[in-house]
């Protein structure tokens, strides 16, 4: 169960990464990452944060650069929320693939 604060700072949090990740794909044709989830730890130090890419068959490679490349996300984040938060927390991204499975179930139930 998470207490109001970490609600706020996820719903922050997710608000800036999920902005970032725009920005950086505009460059990218025919690519969209969004930020589905983002769960804080109780001690704010630590985040996981689910992305959605589309194309789903890039999301594994997409989503490992960006965990190779998380100081300079973590940096760039800080940079945004230096006035909301003291501590920037830790930063882990991992592959949301509910769509692929809402898909699967559709295909399953539809035969």
């Amino acid at each position: 169960m998470e207490t109001t604060r970490q609600q706020k700072i996820a719903r922050l949090l997710q608000k800036e990464l999920s902005d970032m990740f725009r920005l950086q794909t505009q460059g990218m044709h025919g690519v969209l990452v969004t930020v589905s989830t983002v769960r804080i730890s109780p001690d704010m130090s630590y985040c996981r944060a689910y992305l959605s890419v589309f194309p789903s068959e890039k999301s594994t490679e997409i989503v490992e650069n960006i965990n190779k490349n998380v100081k300079t996300v973590r940096y760039e984040l800080g940079k945004r929320v230096r006035y909301q938060l003291r501590i920037i927390p830790e930063l882990k991204f991992f592959v949301d693939d509910s769509l692929d499975y809402i898909d699967h179930i559709d295909e399953l139930l539809h035969k």
